[in-house]
């Protein structure tokens, strides 16, 4: 087993197909279709079945994903610190977000990435935080963004900014009476939230049992895309942060109103893996998402409290 066998097969398994795999590679397929079956005689048990829609994992195949994926990804990572101990930061680096945060700054990171860290590949992975602390564990990815408080995801965490939840309706609703909406407000309100096992979710919950209000939800959507559609056709208001629906606020297709009573809040929280060394390419990334986020703040595209910042740096209460 080497190298070259793991990072094939990895490959094929998720391009499900070897001509796929090959034009991935610059490999001819016959020398991809050698490293596969040398690694079947390795592992004993049959990786793919061929049908005529290409290459299938076997359950074998599927453990084996699992479990080499993460070993594969930190080896690549390990060899590209050596290679940069004394150049600039390079290697690729695979970032987790939300998909609420994703939705801001993942374009935002790639593009300044490109400009200031040309020999780092950094690569976007979206989720939900069960499965980026998952992930993280695994070493399918080197760092990420969570909902705080991050106390039982056994990684090395530290806040970065709290963000204001708003109370989402469709644009063509009447707006609101006051300049914000208290929050026993919401208990006549048709919510459309994503399940208990969102960060989110908790969230508002949280402030409910608070404020001893009973919260009536109509819908459950895990997919905040689906949560801003469904409020769209007018089917229930869903509460999310302004930044996620920024571009429908500049349509007039949504409508963000502030909650008081209390405000509610969100932490971002930086995850990385513990007990592991990150990589300069690592280092580099986190530095400059901090960079970004603060040049967002400075410029008025995204309303947080930084919590790195002096005058900032006491948490809303």
């Amino acid at each position: 087993m080497d190298l070259k066998q793991l990072k094939t097969f990895i490959l094929v398994a998720e391009t499900g197909s070897l001509s796929k795999a090959s034009d991935r590679l610059r490999l001819a397929q016959p020398s991809l279709s050698r490293h596969i079956r040398m690694l079947e005689a390795t592992v004993g048990v049959p990786l793919f079945a061929r049908t005529g829609r290409g290459m299938q994992l076997t359950e074998g195949g599927q453990l084996l994903l699992r479990r080499v994926t993460g070993i594969v990804h930190q080896l690549e990572s390990s060899l590209d610190e050596v290679r940069s101990a004394v150049s600039a930061p390079r290697g690729a680096v695979a970032f987790g977000m939300m998909p609420t945060v994703s939705y801001f700054l993942a374009a935002r990171a790639i593009e300044r990435a490109a400009r200031e860290l040309p020999g780092v590949s950094l690569r976007i992975v979206e989720g939900y935080a069960g499965h980026l602390i998952d992930w993280l564990h695994r070493g399918e990815i080197d760092a990420t963004l969570l909902y705080g408080p991050a106390t039982d995801s056994h990684a090395r965490t530290e806040t970065l900014a709290y963000e204001e939840l708003v109370l989402v309706e469709p644009g063509s609703s009447p707006p609101a009476a006051g300049e914000f909406v208290p929050f026993k407000e919401l208990g006549r309100v048709d919510l459309i939230l994503p399940s208990r096992v969102h960060g989110l979710r908790a969230v508002v919950e949280q402030a409910a049992r608070k404020t001893g209000t009973t919260l009536t939800i109509a819908f459950e959507a895990d997919s905040f895309h689906v949560l801003k559609e469904l409020v769209e056709t007018g089917l229930g208001a869903t509460i999310l942060p302004l930044s996620a629906i920024a571009r429908e606020v500049a349509a007039g297709r949504l409508r963000g109103t502030p909650i008081r009573k209390p405000k509610v809040m969100r932490e971002i929280v930086l995850a990385l893996p513990p007990g592991r060394t990150d990589t300069r390419a690592t280092q580099a990334v986190v530095a400059l998402l901090r960079r970004e986020l603060e040049t967002m703040v400075d410029i008025g595209e995204w309303s947080a409290v930084l919590t790195g910042r002096k005058a900032t740096a006491r948490a809303p209460r």
